[in-house]
């Protein structure tokens, strides 16, 4: 494999571990932060816990925007077969955008 796409999969690589930690820790705050209490005491949205509506609706809609344009700004299609044709061209490619 050329060095050009041994870096850009590292970079997508650090990019969805960072998106799923961030997640991971979102869910966690809201879930466990915002309901930690008694239930007398919770918020409702939409007739949801907020505790529910920010971690697992707001959270999944935000997450989802996230990787949608981490995957057009950052991911670059690349040849994972060893055997491709034109693979000078193809690392070019990536090296240009």
């Amino acid at each position: 494999m050329k060095e050009s796409i041994k870096k850009q999969i590292q970079k997508e690589v650090i990019i969805t571990c960072i998106l799923y930690i961030f997640y991971f820790l979102w869910w966690c705050l809201f879930g466990f932060g915002l309901g930690n209490r008694k239930t007398e005491e919770y918020t409702y949205i939409f007739g949801l816990p907020s505790w529910f509506f920010y971690s697992c609706i707001l959270g999944f809609m935000v997450f989802s925007t996230l990787v949608y344009f981490s995957l057009k700004y950052f991911f670059k299609d690349i040849p994972l077969d060893e055997n491709f044709e034109n693979e000078e061209q193809g690392c070019e490619k990536i090296d240009k955008q």
